[in-house]
Order: structure tokens, then sequence, then C-alpha cells
């Protein structure tokens, strides 16, 4: 606006043209930003912009600029893809970032349920335990110390319906 005493806007500056006080450009394209309008221009042309911006209401300029100094930026970095480009990238990663989510939920439903199969192993030892103190013979065991590591007292396993297993799992 240079009427008025300051710098004319980064539209008009960088069109060489004076910048009135009605300029559409103005309020968008501060002088202190002057690649913003420059890479809108580029990928969009001035007079394109002008068009957009004169034929949508005031309170939606901004967001059309938004959106304009978005993809023009984008078009810059990745002439080829623009912004679609970078939507790409961004789903290619949500879909890793679900991918290693449900490998966590994976693993953290084989944890409870081998901390659930640990509780009734031990809460059986203790039964079998019990029933050795009023005077039932244990079982018979291996004597070979090879033979140790694959011993294992069989156990009374409870059996869930599934509504059981479901809220073992996801609570």
């Amino acid at each position: 606006m240079a009427g008025s005493g300051m710098s004319p806007c980064a539209a008009c500056k960088l069109l060489r043209r004076r910048c009135t006080r009605d300029c559409v450009f103005a309020p968008y394209f501060p002088p202190d930003e002057p690649q913003k309008f420059a890479n809108v221009h580029k990928v969009f042309g001035a007079a394109n912009v002008n068009k957009m911006l004169q034929e949508l209401p005031v309170e939606a300029r901004g967001d059309a600029v938004s959106s304009m100094v978005y993809e023009a930026d984008a078009r810059v970095r990745d002439p080829v893809y623009g912004c679609v480009g970078a939507i790409s990238s961004l789903q290619q990663q949500v879909a890793h970032l679900q991918t290693q989510l449900a490998v966590a939920n994976a693993e953290i439903v084989c944890m409870r349920m081998h901390n659930t199969e640990s509780s009734r192993d031990s809460d059986n030892s203790r039964h079998i335990q019990g029933s050795y103190q009023q005077g039932l013979s244990p079982p018979l065991q291996p004597q070979s110390p090879e033979l140790q590591n694959y011993y294992k007292p069989t156990a009374h396993y409870h059996r869930t319906d599934n509504m059981e297993l479901a809220e073992l799992l996801w609570t």
C-alpha cells in the first residue's frame, strides 16, 4: 500500500506494479514474505490467483490463499506430484504405523494369554502341593537330570468360553 506510506505487498512488489488500497493481494501476501507469493505466482499465475480471490467471499479468501500457498510450496518441492506426493507419503507412514500397532497389540494379547496361563499353572501347582501335604503321594518324576527340563506336571486347565476369552484379551 504505497499510497499510505507503507511498502507494497509481496505480490505487487514481484509484479512491479503500484499497490493500491483495495489490492486483493495485500491482506494475504505481506511485504515481508515475498517467497510466499513467488511460489503461488509460479504455479498458478497472478491473473488466476487474482480471479479466484475476487470470485470468493472475503471470509473464504484466507483459507483459499492458505491452500494455494501449500499446493504451490508442494509443487516447488515436488513438481510431478505436489501435494499428492506428500499425502501419499503420509498415507504410507500411517499404514506402517498401523502395522506396528497391530504387531504390538498382538504381542500384548500373547503376553496376557501367557500370564493367564501362568497364573492358572501356579494355582494348580498350589492345589497339587496341598494334596501332597494331605498325605497323597506325589506323581512320579524322572530321575535323570536331563529329563528334568522336559518334565511338567499335567495341570487341569479350565476352558473359557469365547466371551471370557475376549474379555481377557481386550481388558
